[in-house]
């Protein structure tokens, strides 16, 4: 190992021992006193073809693979970079905790990737992160919607789905300024990701002057969990968790016969392994929505997408498709070099198949989360809903 590599792995050892940074000042800090490390623009120019990372949650995480390799496979189709091909570069973050810190570093010193999309939960997209802080490689954020992944206000860190907070607002604004109700249950589970977007909304909803709603954390081992829901006057529910939580608590909500209107976050509609999405079980709630069933570059994707794989894509593949699709834009602005591929990115306007992308100054998206409710498992523009 060359003493460049050598000293740049042993700065990502120290970070992940010594934690992530989470403060403005903890920003500069990183900005002031890490050296410089060496882009490689010279070895990346004597490639035979440009490398892109993709980190996974595991090898059975198919959703995010295929969105990306879609959008590798349609740049290369039209000419690549001027003489060079894209190439996809996969690994998953599966094993002992911090292994994909490891496969971070393995993709920016061994792969030598020009940057990094992770389609990843909040944890692990943390630890991504870091490497990607230490190293100043453009990481884009595809899946983790944690707000605290944009708080070191780290310059090549990106985010092209909404975040938590955009969630929970727009859910607010449905509930409580749109359809006038009240009393709500937020019903968790103990996972990181879970806990984080509950959070936010009863952060979001207090810093609009709501009362601070009912929260309940649902275990899979309760099956009486909604036997003292019913009885409480609550109006309606809001689930924050992956699709088992949706399918658990949709059924307990049948069998109990209850009628309140039920609303979720993105995670319900996609835990990246399954190949046939059952929406059926959270027909008529209202959901955030990626958007890609209403857009026509969507629907070309969906087409394109089943063609291939043989299943119809869900929001992680859609917001795959795009982030690739954003480091395919800034590689072919800004040629093979890690630091101008930043800057493009910083400036980009993307038309995409889940909206228009643009990054505010901390790499989240800008702009507001859509909603939509499910019909017989089909997803339909909530301002079409009659």
């Amino acid at each position: 190992m060359n003493p460049v590599k050598l000293s740049s792995v042993v700065i990502v050892v120290m970070v992940l021992l010594t934690g992530s940074v989470t403060s403005g000042s903890g920003a500069r800090y990183i900005r002031q006193s890490v050296s410089k490390p060496s882009r490689g623009t010279d070895k990346l120019k004597q490639n035979t073809q440009l490398n892109i990372g993709l980190l996974i949650p595991d090898k059975e995480a198919l959703e995010a693979k295929h969105g990306a390799e879609i959008a590798i496979r349609d740049a290369n189709k039209k000419g690549g970079y001027p003489g060079l091909p894209f190439h996809l570069v996969v690994r998953s973050s599966e094993g002992p905790w911090g292994a994909g810190s490891k496969k971070s570093v393995g993709l920016v010193f061994d792969d030598n990737v020009l940057a990094i999309m992770g389609s990843l939960d909040g944890r692990n997209a943390h630890l991504a992160e870091q490497v990607a802080t230490k190293t100043k490689v453009a990481f884009i954020s595809a899946w983790a919607t944690d707000m605290t992944l944009s708080y070191a206000f780290v310059p090549w860190y990106f985010r092209c789905i909404p975040d938590d907070e955009q969630q929970a607002t727009a859910l607010i604004q449905e509930i409580y300024n749109k359809r006038r109700i009240n009393n709500i249950a937020l019903i968790g589970t103990e996972s990181y990701d879970s806990r984080n977007a509950l959070n936010t909304f009863i952060k979001v909803a207090e810093s609009m002057g709501i009362t601070k709603p009912r929260q309940f954390l649902y275990k899979s081992s309760d099956q009486n969990f909604l036997a003292g829901i019913d009885e409480s006057g609550i109006e309606a529910f809001v689930l924050f968790g992956k699709p088992a939580l949706a399918s658990d608590f949709m059924s307990l909500y049948r069998q109990g016969n209850m009628k309140q209107p039920v609303f979720g976050t993105l995670s319900l509609l996609d835990d990246q392994k399954s190949h046939t999405h059952n929406w059926n079980i959270l027909d008529n709630s209202i959901m955030v929505s990626s958007d890609q069933w209403f857009t026509n570059k969507g629907v070309n994707f969906q087409k394109q997408f089943q063609r291939i794989y043989g299943y119809q894509p869900g929001p992680v593949a859609a917001y795959a498709y795009d982030g690739m699709n954003m480091i395919i834009k800034a590689i072919k602005v800004a040629g093979p070099d890690r630091d101008k591929i930043i800057d493009a990115l910083s400036k980009m306007k993307y038309s995409g198949i889940t909206g228009e992308i643009r990054f505010d100054e901390k790499g989240n998206r800008s702009g507001d989360a859509g909603l939509m409710i499910l019909k017989n498992g089909v997803p339909v523009p909530i301002k079409e809903d009659k």
